[in-house]
């Protein structure tokens, strides 16, 4: 795991460092964490801070200080240990009573950092979970079949189940979508979504953007690599 992030860290830098203004969404969970680490150690002078826009491409729905939150672990292992403005950082609100309003109000704030029909994000990173879900777009969820928003809530069938989310139209017109999918646990789900006629969420996305890239290590790619 260690080398595929220590790769994937060293191309992010050199995207960030190809453009003035660096729009990057970042995923949650524990994939990541050793990825975000490194942006925050051994790359953390090679980033130009001043130009990084962060924004988060799902989010479970609770208070940020709660250890569940993707925005309290992307706070501890990143933001605490960067000099990146704070009106750089732009989390998915989990303060209001209903999440519908929480994703309304984050739809807004995309659309006040991007002039475009779409968020043109430089990169949307996202993991990959065993039933095939990226971001929280879940098999079976009726947040797959919305092409109209740009944020919406969803439902989670594990805990905690309340969820908001880039939909599927939002996270394609990214730039450059790059999927980061490490460990055995996730060959199956990784075949899964490689292979041609699949409905996984994962799948779906790939059908749209085939360009995506995937940064897998060895235990994740196995068979895909025996086919």
């Amino acid at each position: 795991m260690s080398a595929v992030s220590t790769a994937l860290a060293q191309n992010i830098v050199e995207l960030a460092r190809s453009t003035e203004r660096f729009h990057f969404a970042l995923s949650g969970g524990n994939t990541p964490r050793t990825l975000y680490a490194l942006l925050a150690t051994d790359f953390r002078n090679e980033i130009p801070w001043e130009s990084i826009h962060l924004f988060w491409g799902d989010e479970r729905y609770v208070p940020q200080d709660n250890a569940m939150s993707n925005y309290h672990l992307i706070r501890e292992a990143l933001l605490e240990h960067v000099k990146i403005n704070p009106s750089h950082i732009h989390p998915i609100p989990t303060n209001f009573d209903d999440p519908d309003e929480a994703a309304k109000a984050y739809e807004a704030v995309l659309k006040s950092c991007f002039s475009t029909s779409w968020p043109t994000f430089n990169l949307v990173l996202l993991g990959l979970g065993h039933d095939g879900h990226t971001a929280s777009l879940f098999p079976g969820s009726p947040a797959l079949e919305n092409r109209n928003r740009w944020v919406i809530p969803t439902k989670s069938p594990t805990e905690p189940h309340r969820r908001i989310t880039l939909t599927l139209s939002a996270l394609a017109h990214a730039k450059q979508i790059y999927f980061l999918v490490t460990g055995a646990d996730k060959t199956d789900a990784l075949q899964r979504t490689l292979t041609e006629g699949e409905d996984t969420p994962a799948a779906r996305l790939l059908s749209r953007r085939p360009d995506a890239v995937f940064w897998t290590d060895e235990a994740a790619a196995r068979r895909v690599r025996d086919e």
